[in-house]
Parts: structure tokens; sequence; C-alpha cells
């Protein structure tokens, strides 16, 4: 194990895998093909929503489903500082505003309470939306967010790319998988390969509203349409019907994803067991993220607390176990400190990011390469 290199994150590609982009690179599509609607389909049937868009990245998806909801210039949204940039820059790229509520100091997720003070703070309609994010993998609780949401007319676009397969149970007891499209108008996915379903890059967005699905297959490809052909014309006529973009994605990585997609529910039971471990070998000894009564975490991370993060993090490196930290707070990187939110005060945020690092997590992990992060990790604690 000494010599034997540990990421935080990787990819698991099978020969099953293999063969499924193969058999596609040998058929007659590469691109708008039929794979990319049976990974849609099979996609939105694994979370229980209607509608299932797939999109070249998660960034490209976030960027469209804002424009869906109708996010324009001047237009105000709340979201996590606790997350990667692209929660953020999808509004700066329409010219919205990003407010920043902080986090839950036990969950790591957007806290209910600070959303609520800020949205209270400004007059009825300052605010158009809300984008909670399920970091780590653990579901936000959407139904108490909704409630918010709707009794100052927001919308609410799940940012769901750490958790496929993550659920909580609602007021009635009912399973909700994040991005089911129950209490959020729109969620977003990523196949990145360090996600739990890779395909190479890729995205997917899943909402239960028709006029959104519509609106988002317009922005994914050019705004274009063939749906209006009139009997004088042929095969060849389209309209665009608005300015979008190429965001789509290719048949090749659809069928990786639908291969991927296939083992999800048995890669996230192994991610909880892996979780497991760590919970029982760092208790008392280490903080970290606090699973919710009737919920399940999908880990796509598993984050400790130490007080001196970077020791912690020089010694695994030293050891070849690549741990990772999520994330430098969006509020403090240099593009928002030049526009304005160098005095945001985000106390939470700031303390969990001085101490925050991720552990090896993915379903590929092997029992002795987690002891080995264990036992390096409690060496450097008693040292």
């Amino acid at each position: 194990m000494e010599n034997k290199i540990i990421p935080y994150g990787r990819q698991d590609i099978t020969e099953e895998d293999i063969n499924a982009v193969i058999e596609t690179l040998q058929s007659d599509f590469l691109t708008q093909g039929p794979k990319v609607k049976e990974f849609e389909e099979k996609f939105a049937k694994s979370v229980d929503a209607k509608y299932a868009i797939a999109v070249n990245n998660a960034t490209a998806g976030l960027h469209i489903s804002v424009m869906a909801l109708g996010l324009r210039k001047g237009d105000r949204i709340i979201t996590t500082p606790i997350t990667f940039a692209a929660s953020a820059n999808c509004a700066r790229y329409v010219g919205a505003e990003v407010w920043f509520a902080d986090i839950d100091r036990d969950t790591y997720l957007l806290s209910l309470d600070k959303t609520r003070e800020l949205i209270e703070s400004k007059p009825k309609g300052f605010f158009k939306g809300i984008i909670p994010v399920d970091f780590g993998g653990l579901p936000v609780n959407l139904e108490a967010f909704k409630k918010l949401a709707d009794d100052h007319g927001l919308w609410i676009l799940e940012d769901a790319c750490h958790a496929p397969g993550g659920y909580f149970l609602d007021s009635k007891n009912q399973k909700q998988f994040c991005g089911n499209g129950v209490y959020a108008d729109a969620a977003v996915f990523s196949f990145h390969p360090v996600k739990h379903i890779a395909c190479g890059e890729g995205g997917m967005i899943t909402t239960n509203s028709e006029e959104i699905y519509r609106k988002l297959l317009l922005l994914r490809s050019h705004g274009i349409t063939k749906e209006n052909m009139v009997e004088n014309h042929g095969g060849w006529f389209y309209e665009m019907q608005t300015l979008g973009f190429n965001y789509r994605i290719t048949d090749f990585q659809a069928a990786l994803g639908i291969s991927q997609l296939a083992r999800n529910n048995k890669g996230v039971v192994k991610r909880n067991e892996i979780a497991q471990q760590y919970k029982e070998a760092f208790k008392s000894k280490f903080k970290f993220q606090v699973l919710p009564d009737n919920s399940l975490n999908a880990h796509h991370l598993f984050i400790i607390e130490v007080e001196d993060r970077k020791g912690l993090y020089d010694y695994l490196h030293a050891n070849k176990i690549y741990a990772q930290i999520h994330y430098i707070p969006v509020h403090q990187l240099p593009y928002y400190k030049n526009i304005g939110y160098s005095d945001v005060n985000l106390s939470n945020s700031e303390d969990y990011y001085s101490k925050c690092i991720s552990l090896p997590m993915y379903p590929t992990l092997t029992a002795e390469e987690q002891n080995f992060v264990i036992k390096k990790t409690l060496e450097f604690l008693h040292d």
C-alpha cells in the first residue's frame, strides 16, 4: 500500500461499459441519436421524474435551467457558498446577482433559517429563486425550502450533482429522490469522472414541468425546432425560435451513462458502507457531516474536519493518499470578491472551510485501501 496512489474519487469503467460505447461507435449515430433519448428516459425513471434532458455538462445544465426558469439581468438568486463555483456562475451568465446564505454547521447544507432571514430582510420580489445544493451527496430537505419559496414567490433549482440515488422522507413519509421534481422546479446532475455516473463529461436536467422541459429542449440545441413544419416545406425545414446553445451530449457518452446508471444503486450502497467504516473509525475523533433522520446520503464525498487541515493534507499526500478540499467558499474566490462579495459575513462557511478535507470515497475503494487511509489519518492525529 505504501506505493499505491489512492485518489479522493475515481471512475469505474467495466467491460460492459466499454462494449456499450463500442457498439454505439459502430452504429449509425454518434450524436443526436437514439441512445440520448434512452439515457434520458432511464435516468428520469431512476429518480422518479417526468422529464430528463441530457446535456454536455452540468454547468451547461445549470445555465439553461436558470434561463428556462426566467432568470434575467438584474434579477437575484440565493445559493450556498460551499459548492463548486458553477452553482453560482449560472446566474452570472445571464447577468443576475448571486446572494449567499450561510450553511448549517452540522449538515454543511444551505441553511433554511439563514435563507429565510436573507429573504425576509428584503422587500417581496427582491429575489427570484433559490439554488440549494445536495452537498457531498446529502439531500436538502426541499419540502421545507418549497414552503419558504412558495411564501415568497420563488422558484427552486436543485443542484443534485453530488447526489443521484440520495433521498429524504417528507412529512407524508414518502421517499423523495434527489431530482424527482416534487419540490424543486428543476434539478441538475453531473457525469464528471469522479461522480457516481461517469460519462467523461455530461449532465442531466430533470423536471416535472412540461413547459420547462420544452424550453430546455430549445435552449440545448441552438433554439431550433422542427415541430412546426408546414405542408409546403420538406424534411429540411426548421425554425430558430430563441437564441440557444449547442449543449448536446453525444450518443456514445449516453451509452456509457446508461451502462453506469444500471450500477448506481449498488454504488450508493457501497459508498454508504465505506462511509460507515469511516464513521466508526473516526467517531469522537473528528467532526463529519451529520446525517438527518430519514435521509440517505449518496456520498459523493466523505468529509472530516481537522484543526491542522493543511498538515493532514500534506501528510496524506506524502503517503500517496490524494485527499481533496471541497470547497473554497465561492464568495472568497477572486472573481466574486472583485464584484463586491469581499465583506460578506458567512462565518459558518468560512469556519467549515478552514477545517474540511475529503477522504477517498468511491465504490471500488478496497477494504485494504480504506484501512490504509484510516491508519494514516489517525497516525497524523496522534503524532
